[in-house]
């Protein structure tokens, strides 16, 4: 009993649009999933991507200053610099040890070079090879304990303290010249916060 309603007729001046072939459908809906994946997937993996480098770099920073010894490779050049430690390039064997308290922070470093790279490093302290006192041993005990360092036994051991007024660092030096073309270098440059 109820009469069917008549359908309102569109305007006479639009054209009716074609029906959509099977092809064109298809080929809209895959720009579309593409423009979602691309809307969506590319933020996603940066996100990935740099959520992996933060913890990768926790991760390091984590180890570097957990480090209870000598660690091999190069002190940053923050370190070199507050520390005065000019470690001449080239350079063999290079390992440093930072330690800070609220007294004192020290940076231990060892490493091999050759004699122009001894006169370049000490040249960088303000001293020269004279000031190498020949069977000094300027390290401490307490020193060569935190680094596992040994200035005993035989060896042509040579030694100076670089002693600066604060707030620049003091450097005590060990260089060992049992072979004279490539002397081994160990440093403490201690500094005063």
């Amino acid at each position: 009993m109820t009469d069917s309603l008549p359908h309102q007729a569109g305007p006479p001046d639009e054209p009716r649009r074609p029906v959509e072939d099977r092809r064109h459908k298809i080929r809209r809906r895959s720009l579309t999933l593409l423009i979602i994946v691309l809307l969506i997937g590319i933020p996603a993996g940066y996100l990935m991507i740099s959520a992996n480098q933060s913890r990768d770099s926790g991760r390091e920073k984590e180890a570097k200053y957990a480090a209870t010894g000598m660690t091999e490779g190069w002190p940053s050049k923050l370190q070199r610099r507050v520390y005065e430690v000019p470690v001449p390039v080239p350079s063999e064997e290079v390992a440093y040890y930072e330690t800070n308290n609220w007294k004192t922070s020290r940076l231990y470093v060892q490493f091999e070079t050759t004699n122009a790279g001894l006169d370049a490093f000490l040249a960088g302290l303000g001293v020269d090879r004279d000031a190498l006192e020949s069977g000094k041993i300027a390290i401490s005990d307490r020193a060569q304990r935190v680094t596992g360092w040994e200035f005993g036994g035989s060896g042509s051991w040579y030694g100076l303290v670089n002693e600066q007024r604060n707030p620049a660092p003091t450097q005590d030096v060990v260089v060992n010249m049992d072979d004279p073309d490539y002397p081994m270098v160990y440093v403490v440059s201690r500094t005063v916060p």
